[in-house]
């Protein structure tokens, strides 16, 4: 695990999340034609982006890993926010209401929640 790229995935989520939260409050859909929105999709494009690398790099120190842990656990909560991330993304771009942009919030929220048990089962606390 990288902590550091761990931090650098968190903190976007988060903000990613209040912004969509932001857009269903004011009853805006998730269409790619405003510039609001384009912006959150290349948000999203880019934390999947950082996702994927903390993935590989996981599952390649997992390999060489001298300690007991849970690889499958670890593996799945490394992969689940690459999953995730993008479904909520693409039922955000379909519903064509302001709960798409919910979608995408709780999509967003779910990516630290998995990154801090990755952590936890990487020091060996799950």
């Amino acid at each position: 695990m990288i902590d550091s790229l761990a931090v650098a995935l968190t903190v976007p989520a988060l903000v990613v999340a209040v912004w969509a939260v932001l857009l269903a409050v004011l009853d805006k859909p998730l269409t790619l034609d405003t510039k609001p929105t384009l912006g959150i999709a290349g948000a999203v494009l880019l934390l999947e982006v950082g996702l994927l690398a903390q993935a590989v790099v996981g599952v390649v120190r997992l390999v060489g890993l001298d300690r007991d842990i849970s690889g499958p656990t670890f593996v799945g909560y490394l992969f689940g926010p690459v999953l995730v991330l993008p479904l909520a993304g693409f039922w955000a771009l379909a519903e064509r209401s302001r709960w798409g942009a919910a979608v995408l919030a709780v999509g967003c929220l779910s990516v630290p929640v998995m990154i801090v048990r990755a952590q936890q089962v990487w020091a060996g606390h799950g």
